[in-house]
């Protein structure tokens, strides 16, 4: 047989893109019930339906699931299809001691985690966390949130032989994040390329990890650009009323000169500018302001770190199905980018 010509090469590259065969690090993308589900115009729940041979599902639709599974080459995780059979895995959702649930973030992320373990054989169970800092109910399985130094829960299921995702990280540990560090280091590269040179980061207890490594990322950019430290105003309550009473509290006693706040969620970007607004200051002409998470209606408005919440999610089941099946710990980082709007503007 003769060589491939150029357009047999082409043909055969599409197909594989086609298949979810694109490669990053070296490695092919397989592809997803999400992939599928787009490719069909469907839900997922109608996808999982149809690979589950569940009725509820039009001939006509079943149709197009089945061709864009062949289509792509899909095939299912056999270690979920082989969970969703058997009696129901119960996976723990525990967060830490004290760690506020009412916040965005959480909302988010929790309902991308039910779509996730809703076509993967997993059922979710909130657990809650005693004084002790333990999950006081057991479970297969668990997602752990609200990362901190010390945090008894890991020790404990590890001694357990429980197998867990943290959402965070810790070395040696399964454990799935934002890319915290570089998000931080994003908005301090944008503000110091502005001319700002004073900024002041505004966050919860640097104990979080995520406000912690968001801080570091910001020094490690201020550093880089010859300005200073940044000024740091914790807010015992990192909430948008909480964010308002710390920034408020921070003029009345006379801390001034500051031209840039990065803050470490939106929520608290959101309590900040209203502050800074009711203290005659203007945003961004006086004050630049960069959130954190880009969340809907909150951060909408705002120069902001997105982080893919959703990818979080997905990663997180991904690597529940590792630990069930007794493959190696991975520590997974999901990246950020900048995203600008009309908070961030040149030094005046």
């Amino acid at each position: 047989m003769g060589a491939p010509g150029r357009g047999d090469r082409a043909s055969a590259a599409s197909r594989r893109a086609a298949r979810g065969g694109g490669r990053k690090n070296g490695t092919p993308r397989r592809p997803t019930i999400h992939d599928v589900a787009r490719r069909a115009g469907v839900s997922i729940g109608t996808v999982s339906r149809v690979l589950n041979e569940r009725g509820g599902v039009r001939p006509a639709t079943r149709a197009k699931v089945i061709a864009a599974i062949e289509h792509l080459g899909y095939r299912p995780d056999r270690a979920a299809r082989e969970l969703s059979v058997r009696r129901p895995v119960t996976i723990g959702l525990s967060t830490a001691y004290g760690h506020r649930r009412l916040i965005p973030f959480f909302v988010l992320f929790l309902e991308h985690l039910i779509e996730e373990l809703a076509t993967s054989g997993l059922r979710l169970r909130d657990v809650p966390t005693g004084s002790d800092g333990l999950p006081t109910e057991q479970a297969d399985a668990f997602i752990l949130l609200g990362a901190h130094e010390d945090d008894p829960r890991l020790a404990a299921l590890e001694r357990q032989g429980v197998p867990f995702v943290l959402v965070g990280h810790k070395e040696g540990v399964r454990s799935v994040a934002a890319d915290d560090v570089a998000g931080g280091r994003l908005a301090g590269e944008h503000l110091t390329a502005l001319g700002h040179r004073d900024v002041v980061y505004v966050a919860g207890d640097e104990r979080s990890q995520s406000f912690a490594d968001r801080l570091e990322g910001l020094r490690q950019a201020l550093g880089a650009a010859g300005a200073p430290p940044p000024r740091v105003l914790t807010c015992t309550d990192p909430s948008a009323l909480g964010a308002y009473r710390a920034m408020r509290a921070y003029l009345e006693r006379g801390e001034r000169g500051f031209t840039a706040v990065f803050a470490g969620t939106d929520e608290i970007a959101v309590g900040c500018i209203a502050a800074l607004e009711d203290a005659g200051l203007a945003v961004p002409g006086d004050v630049s302001v960069v959130g954190f998470d880009d969340m809907p209606e909150i951060g909408e408005s705002l120069t902001t770190v997105r982080q893919d919440i959703a990818e979080v999610a997905r990663v997180a089941v991904e690597l529940l199905h590792e630990g069930l099946r007794g493959a190696s710990v991975r520590d997974v980082r999901v990246p950020v980018r900048l995203v600008e709007r009309g908070t961030t503007a040149e030094r005046r």
